[in-house]
């Protein structure tokens, strides 16, 4: 399923109705690059979730958390992770995946380790405003792109 964004508010507001069909157990794959709205993304995941818009991009943390009552979002950079091996130091296998929702930027460092159920979010930026989003890996975001 393709979705073209004209604006940061047209890509939250399309994140946001995938935010809400979420649930524990999903890892979210992004790719794209630098400056495509990954982050932007993924605030829009998170007002789906009902975790708030406070988000933050993990460049320099690695893992940022969004904890609800109900679900929580780990959002993961892995800009600087490159394989199995530097992925385990990170702490990436202790967060609680069978509770939550996984958000990876750069996943493509680690394809390799993602679960056979990723969902696949690539993040093509057009010009300073738009972007052309693409989801694969589940169908029950068909309809979200209306």
């Amino acid at each position: 399923m393709t979705f073209k964004a004209n604006s940061p508010l047209e890509t939250i507001q399309f994140a946001e109705k995938i935010g809400k069909l979420l649930k524990k157990g999903d890892v979210i794959a992004y790719t794209g690059g630098l400056g495509a709205g990954k982050t932007t993304f993924t605030r829009g995941l998170a007002i789906g979730m009902g975790l708030g818009d406070n988000v933050t991009s993990p460049t320099f943390s690695l893992v940022n958390e969004y904890l609800g009552e109900n679900i929580s979002l780990y959002h993961f950079d892995m800009y600087r992770i490159m394989g199995a091996d530097e992925l385990e130091t990170t702490g990436f296998y202790d967060y609680p995946l069978e509770e939550s929702v996984f958000a990876v930027e750069w996943s493509e460092n680690i394809s390799e380790e993602l679960p056979d159920n990723t969902i696949y979010i690539n993040i093509e930026r057009v010009d300073d405003e738009t972007r052309i989003i693409t989801v694969k890996g589940d169908e029950r975001f068909a309809d979200t792109g209306n």
